[in-house]
């Protein structure tokens, strides 16, 4: 080995993007993916390619130096991405094996290797990064929780829009709706925070504290979420015992994932709340 990839940290990049990359590679060449938990995996899979490949590319040149106006802690945001690369391929592995593979799928059985393969390269790279650097906004409880709130957010509108994809056409209440929307605009503000906490030459846009915002959002998010899982719940479920998609063996799967993942950001909106007020 040799250049960037010359150290563990180069080799271990260069697994995570090899194995994304033959995951990426098997589905393409099996066929197009239409069903959103499908085009969700292929996206982790090239997320997991280009993630890695710029940090090595901008680490290599030394640029991140140049960056260090805009980002304080280069070390911080590494870590932090290389975290997110992580949930998301296990989440992506996990949803792959339940959805797509099969004993006789010879295919996705290998896509399903190449992406735990993945997995287990990106555990050892956050692992390592966070023995090596404990310190900073992405590795503290916050930062922490704000990643895995926009991560639940991305699977729970996943297996919204695979509800509303797969199940019938005309059943599709305002109140589900709403809360589609109520998960799309939580994670996006939710994206929003955690890049004001790490470049922080966007604070001085802001017209009050990070910390107040962060108070207030968390308390909107709060109550949003509350209203969804009610909302979900009541519209979703009413229909009882009928299956809305064309498959029996997929029946409420969605409905369940959407429910069980509004919970659990409900949880963790609350927790971030309480960190909230005590930090003022």
């Amino acid at each position: 080995m040799c250049g960037p990839f010359s150290s563990f940290q180069g080799i271990i990049r260069l697994v995570e993007m090899i194995s994304s990359a033959l995951a990426l590679a098997v589905v393409l060449f099996r066929g197009r993916m239409v069903v959103p938990w499908g085009v969700c995996c292929e996206f982790v899979w090239v997320l997991c390619i280009v993630v890695p490949l710029v940090l090595l590319l901008v680490e290599s040149r030394g640029w991140h130096i140049l960056l260090a106006a805009f980002l304080p802690n280069w070390a911080d945001l590494t870590l932090g991405l290389t975290a997110v690369c992580c949930i998301c391929v296990v989440s992506a592995t996990l949803a792959f094996a339940a959805v797509f593979v099969c004993l006789t799928c010879i295919a996705n059985v290998l896509c399903f290797v190449f992406s735990l393969l993945a997995t287990a390269s990106f555990l050892v790279d956050v692992v390592k990064q966070k023995t090596a650097f404990g310190s900073g906004y992405m590795s503290s409880l916050r930062g922490t929780l704000r990643i895995l709130e926009a991560f639940v957010g991305c699977m729970i509108l996943t297996a919204a829009v695979d509800h509303f994809v797969r199940g019938e056409w005309f059943y599709k209440p305002f109140g589900m709706t709403l809360c589609a929307v109520i998960f799309g605009v939580c994670l996006l503000v939710t994206a929003a925070i955690i890049v004001l906490n790490l470049l922080k030459l966007l604070q001085c846009l802001l017209v009050f504290r990070l910390n107040l915002v962060e108070l207030v959002f968390n308390m909107v998010a709060v109550m949003l979420y509350l209203l969804a899982v009610i909302l979900w719940t009541v519209f979703g479920y009413r229909r009882y015992r009928h299956n809305p998609y064309t498959c029996t063996k997929c029946s409420y799967s969605d409905m369940n994932a959407v429910t069980a993942g509004s919970v659990l950001n409900l949880i963790l909106y609350s927790v971030d709340l309480l960190l909230s007020i005590r930090s003022l």
